[in-house]
């Protein structure tokens, strides 16, 4: 599967030949951007927040806002990772990509981040294990629907190991794609506490559409609006 810059996830998973260059790297994590920013999304929406953006994704979804963490980014120990979130001062970490969960360190990453007590989220595309994830962070698992082009990507064993802790978010791109989010949602058995957010793709979906028809159909979730690109727009590192 392809990776930033020509890595193969495999080889990032040490599953392939690397050698010694692979062995450097066992401590490291490939990092696009490190940001301290308000939190656009989710439970902590407007707290002052350090974003741990990782390289690389194996998804390409229609909506993406985030292409550039694609490719490129430089490597970076776990040590200089947290030493830069100390930096920042802020009690709140979101560790997110590209597809944090791509790089098996990111696991690692987090449990420290967590024994340093920082309130930590892992944003997550849903397509890959979140079970090595140290539960005491908030696993922020995206559903992804048809127009995003990668439902066939979803891994749904995933809502298994939920706990109320997490979050789940559809990103809707249409009625179509509202009607099958619905349907989804009914079907899920979620743990008690575990947060859904329906959120309208940008550029794609009135927010007015969204919020009525949430209403009509008096859905169980919340919808969530980017509070960052309100304020910022696209912009990178805010």
């Amino acid at each position: 599967m392809p990776y930033a810059d020509g890595f193969d996830l495999q080889v990032i998973a040490g599953k392939g030949d690397l050698g010694d260059n692979f062995k450097r790297r066992h401590d490291k994590l490939r990092i696009t951007e490190i940001f301290c920013s308000l939190q656009g999304e989710g439970r902590d929406a407007g707290i002052p927040t350090t974003f741990v953006r990782l390289t690389g994704c194996p998804l390409r979804c229609t909506y993406c806002d985030t292409t550039y963490a694609f490719h490129g980014g430089h490597w970076q120990t776990l040590d200089d990772i947290l030493e830069a979130c100390h930096s920042n001062q802020a009690l709140y970490v979101c560790v997110t990509g590209g597809e944090p969960l791509a790089q098996p360190n990111t696991a690692r990453l987090v449990t420290r981040l967590c024994d340093e007590h920082f309130e930590v989220s892992v944003e997550t595309a849903g397509a890959l294990d979140i079970r090595p994830i140290d539960t005491r962070a908030s696993r922020v698992v995206d559903i992804k629907t048809p127009a995003s082009g990668e439902v066939h990507r979803n891994r749904l064993d995933n809502m298994h190991a939920l706990t109320p802790h997490d979050q789940v978010k559809f990103v809707i791109c249409s009625r179509d794609d509202y009607e099958w989010a619905c349907k989804q949602l009914a079907a899920l058995e979620l743990p008690i506490g575990c947060r859904v957010w329906f959120s309208p793709a940008a550029d794609a979906l009135d927010p007015v559409w969204l919020a009525d028809w949430m209403v009509a159909d008096r859905v169980p979730a919340r919808l969530q609006l980017q509070l960052h690109k309100q304020l910022w727009g696209d912009q990178p590192g805010r």
